[in-house]
């Protein structure tokens, strides 16, 4: 049944908590401050890699990105002659709106992540080509084809746009306050106002759009995309305080105050788009990941490259309200998964079983009623999806078509650089579809992807992801042959934090070799040695909550119950929403025979990661060990959705159900924990 007339969802790409929230207190965006007093906030869990196009479209979708089929910002073009932006015919699963559009509900999109061309779906798509402005600032801005569906919108959408040259200097102001005092005949000053007016311009692009046809067409669902906070934070999250030591003192005092108004000009849209939905709307504000801003900033290394995905924090930001939602409350556990499954179910539409998210009723009063469907892939109806023919192609499948009309003399060869940007291409695609298997823990899959990336070229990122693969899957003798020359090479090289190989941060680097060669040592039985490797990741990287995560690991298999406490205790103190962590901490303390502690640790491991059934089972200990029987119950059943070969946890089971006299249920669990079961955790 539907329980809200229709649905906004906001997407702040890379709001952050951890900004908001000071300004929040000091009365600075008072449209989200009234927002989450009448409705529930939390943390939001990402997926990795944490790349924009691929969490996008898990958002719209409620799956990852290796059953969505976005696997990156870059795609092959569709005859194999190079490269372009990834796009909306990429997908190869339904999103929401297709859905909708099949169930005969009228949808709005606006400048998702990636939607051109655009779908035509029933309702209004503008796709996220049309709010891109000209390289040129005072030239002129064509709008791209098939950006606008339907046509009969086109002109309308065309008018709204508000070009670079709109934003005057009166407009930087509030960004940065200063502004007169930047010398624009020197190109970083030029670059400086240029680039934050071209953001600007192409945020209120998207923003008028929405508006206009939020209050002139008609809506079930409508979703609207904002890369701003994105853009500028990584342009400007270096100037915001606390000061770098690296950056310049005139510059950090002019631009200082450019992230947060980024954020206070959103809390303005935020206002707006409030007051257009009106209050039968629920309305949902999240963003995709978050952005370090504090002391987990990247280390910047004299000669380092840091790419954009160092600066994402694993937490985004989530806050829901409108009928039936819990006010004033806060919100644990939300993955960017649950958001389809949620909107689906308010609409009073049956979620897929194939979606990998739940829904969120824990942010309701009243649990809204939950109903299923196998797949809505396989189900018939005009879902606004395009024709089959403008489908992305198979990679494999378009170089051979390419080399064919190459060798019929219809299209000239590639040079050496086109091939080098293709090739460059196809594995960051391969690539980063390993990593979301192992996101989802499936590492066996994962594994040959990994070994041929890594036959082709065996550089430290491929490394290090074949090794930490074989770890996950126990296989210790592999993973010590590829790190072993790793760690040789720490040893024989005197670095200054420059990583020659272009990985990155070689302090990072090094650490991350120091930390597997312990674990690996460790689980050979090598205790000491597994504790100099850690002691030299610790040094050449103290600010990584993981080192500190697997030193608490190891203190825990030998029976080191107060040293691990410290170790976890460190790691929570450098990030205090690391679920792995506080989950560690809990398992510490729980050894200490300190359950009441314990279990305020696991709550808020569950809490900040619901995809973790190592955490679930551990609450289910704590809560049988503090007679709480059913909750324990529903703690175990939680982690077996997720693990359920878990024998041990069918064996809890089937006592707490003897104990709460459920001997059908006790039998079937029973039999359970005496069988194994293929799942991996």
């Amino acid at each position: 049944m539907r329980s809200a007339k229709r649905v906004l969802l906001i997407g702040w790409d890379a709001a952050d908590w951890k900004i908001i929230n000071p300004l929040l207190d000091a009365g600075l965006m008072p449209a989200l401050n009234a927002f989450v007093d009448s409705g529930v906030m939390g943390n939001i869990a990402t997926l990795q890699p944490i790349l924009s196009p691929m969490l996008w479209n898990s958002i719209a979708t409620g799956k990852r990105p290796y059953k969505h089929g976005i696997y990156g910002f870059v795609e092959l073009k569709p005859d194999g002659t190079g490269i372009r932006p990834v796009m909306s015919t990429s997908r190869t699963s339904k999103a929401i709106w297709n859905i909708l559009s099949q169930n005969g509900l009228k949808s709005q999109v606006f400048g998702w992540f990636a939607s051109h061309p655009a779908e035509p779906i029933n309702g209004i798509t503008v796709s996220n080509f049309y709010n891109q402005s000209p390289r040129d600032m005072t030239g002129d801005w064509s709008m791209p084809a098939n950006c606008v569906h339907p046509r009969r919108l086109e002109e309308t959408f065309k008018e709204l746009r508000v070009h670079p040259t709109e934003i005057e200097g009166c407009h930087l102001l509030p960004f940065i306050p200063r502004a007169a005092e930047i010398d624009q005949q020197q190109k970083e000053g030029r670059w400086v106002l240029n680039r934050l007016a071209r953001v600007l311009s192409e945020c209120a692009t998207v923003h008028a759009a929405a508006t206009w046809s939020m209050e002139n067409e008609p809506w079930d669902l409508c979703a609207i995309y904002y890369s701003t906070i994105d853009r500028i934070c990584h342009d400007f999250m270096l100037y915001h305080p606390p000061r770098y030591q690296q950056i310049d003192d005139r510059w950090f005092e002019l631009l200082r105050d450019v992230v947060n108004g980024i954020y206070r000009f959103h809390d303005t849209m935020l206002n707006r788009l409030v007051q257009l939905a009106g209050p039968d709307t629920l309305v949902i504000i999240m963003s995709d990941h978050g952005f370090h801003s504090d002391h987990l900033r990247p280390r910047m290394a004299r000669g380092a490259a840091t790419g954009p995905v160092v600066w994402h924090r694993p937490h985004g930001m989530l806050a829901m309200r409108g009928p039936g939602v819990k006010p004033d409350e806060r919100l644990y556990g939300a993955s960017i998964l649950d958001v389809a499954p949620t909107i689906l179910t308010v609409l009073g539409l049956p979620v897929g079983q194939d979606m990998d998210g739940r829904v969120l009723v824990d942010a309701f009063v009243e649990a809204p009623a939950i109903s299923s469907i196998k797949t809505w892939e396989e189900v018939s109806g005009d879902a606004g999806l395009h024709p089959p023919e403008t489908a992305a192609p198979d990679p494999a499948a378009a170089e051979q078509a390419l080399q064919q009309l190459v060798e019929l003399g219809y299209v000239q060869p590639l040079s050496d650089e086109e091939k080098k940007n293709i090739a460059l291409v196809r594995r960051e695609c391969r690539f980063n579809l390993a990593l979301s298997l192992t996101d989802g823990s499936l590492f066996s899959e994962a594994l040959p992807i990994f070994q041929e990336l890594h036959r082709e070229e065996p550089d430290n990122r491929s490394t290090l992801q074949l090794a930490k693969t074989h770890i996950h899957l126990r296989q210790f003798a592999e993973a010590r042959r590829l790190l072993e020359p790793m760690v040789a090479q720490t040893e024989s090289n005197n670095s200054d934090g420059t990583d020659t190989a272009g990985n990155g941060n070689a302090y990072t680097l090094i650490s991350n070799i120091h930390l597997l060669m312990g674990v690996v040592e460790f689980e050979d039985g090598k205790i000491d040695k597994a504790l100099s490797h850690l002691r030299r990741a610790e040094e050449a990287d103290a600010t990584t909550p993981t080192l500190y995560i697997q030193l608490g690991n190891l203190y825990l298999k030998r029976r080191r119950w107060t040293e691990a406490e410290r170790a976890f205790e460190k790691a929570l103190s450098i990030d205090g929403d690391n679920s792995r962590a506080c989950h560690g901490l809990s398992v510490s303390l729980l050894r200490q025979n300190r359950p009441v502690e314990a279990v305020e640790l696991s709550l808020r491991a569950v809490g900040l990661q619901h995809f973790f059934p190592a955490a679930h089972f551990q609450l289910g200990l704590i809560l049988a060990r503090l007679r709480w029987i059913e909750r324990a119950a529903q703690a175990f059943e939680t982690g077996l959705t997720m693990w359920p070969g878990a024998l041990v946890a069918h064996r809890y089971l089937a006592r707490l159900y003897t104990r709460l006299g459920l001997d059908a249920k006790a039998n079937i669990h029973r039999a359970a924990g005496t069988r194994r079961v293929s799942a991996t955790a």
